[in-house]
């Protein structure tokens, strides 16, 4: 089993920036896959980035201007999120999983979320 607890979230301005932090235990993060999603009221859960221990993936949507990246040492992943726009604003989630992790259904183990809201 792996715990998963997000941090970092807030209230920012547009173009503003943010780093989100998910810290893991139970388990060591360095055989997982790691994923950040996003859900905004009312839209579908989306897969924004991906971390792997052979590459990185983002969403169109996203790719530029957020940058995943971990810490096994500290079993910490984060997720920069640079020249934020108002349509940013959603429930933040990071999430685990042994597969290769690009669909939703993948991800066996959830964080609550961290809450970002962009003014404009």
């Amino acid at each position: 089993q792996v715990q998963l607890e997000e941090s970092g979230g807030g209230l920012v301005q547009a173009g503003g920036s943010l780093r989100l932090s998910c810290a893991a235990s139970g388990r060591t993060i360095s055989g997982y896959t790691m994923g950040w999603f996003r859900q905004a009221p009312g839209k579908e859960r989306e897969l924004i980035a991906v971390s792997r221990w052979s590459d990185r993936d983002y969403a169109d949507s996203v790719k530029g201007r957020f940058t995943i990246f971990r810490d096994d040492a500290k079993n910490t992943v984060y997720l920069q999120l640079t020249s934020l726009r108002p349509e940013d604003t959603a429930l933040y989630y990071c999430a685990a999983t042994t597969g290769w992790g690009s669909r939703v259904y993948e991800y066996a183990y959830w964080g609550r979320g961290t809450q970002v809201t962009v003014s404009s």
